[in-house]
């Protein structure tokens, strides 16, 4: 579209106006912290002839999407936080066996071999844990999902069962 069309000529794509409307919005609070209250976005939702149902659908849907984030941020933390581990130990099993070695003299010649042979599975967890997409992250986040999912449930029913028990 060029800025010399007439006002009734210009057409836009539903992406478009979603972008539009974005930047627009943005533009408008240019303070982070402004917040629009439910009845605003109703507001907005009529002068768009958006129906109520469609708005309640699209904030539960951009609830479940939230939920969905802040899972892969959870799932993220223990990843680095696993590898932290992981290094940690790498790093006091290593530092024994180079103490060793110069101790006993022989300067860390010894130990070199080791810290090379344990510096492969931490080279591939180094990878595996900041790689963040592709099938393998995907697989690794729906079995952390899952497992995570279980505990949820298990600790609930536990939770529910001692409470029963208590007097």
């Amino acid at each position: 579209m060029t800025t010399f069309e007439p006002k009734s000529l210009r057409s836009y794509s539903q992406d478009d106006v979603q972008q539009i409307l974005q930047l627009a919005i943005a533009r408008q609070a240019d303070d982070k912290d402004t917040e629009f209250s439910y009845e605003q976005i109703l507001e907005i939702a009529a002068e768009l002839e958006i129906s109520p149902d469609s708005l309640k659908l699209a904030e539960r849907d951009w609830v479940v999407q939230q939920g969905q984030v802040q899972q892969r941020k959870a799932f993220e933390a223990y990843r680095i936080r696993r590898f932290q581990k992981r290094l940690g130990n790498y790093a006091i099993f290593n530092g024994f066996f180079i103490l060793v070695d110069l101790i006993t003299g022989g300067g860390i010649s010894g130990s070199l071999y080791i810290l090379l042979f344990c510096g492969l599975p931490v080279g591939f967890d180094v990878w595996n844990t900041f790689q963040l997409k592709g099938e393998e992250y995907e697989v690794a986040f729906q079995k952390w999902s899952r497992n995570h999912q279980i505990k949820k449930t298990i600790s609930t029913v536990l939770n529910k069962w001692f409470k029963a028990l208590q007097p």
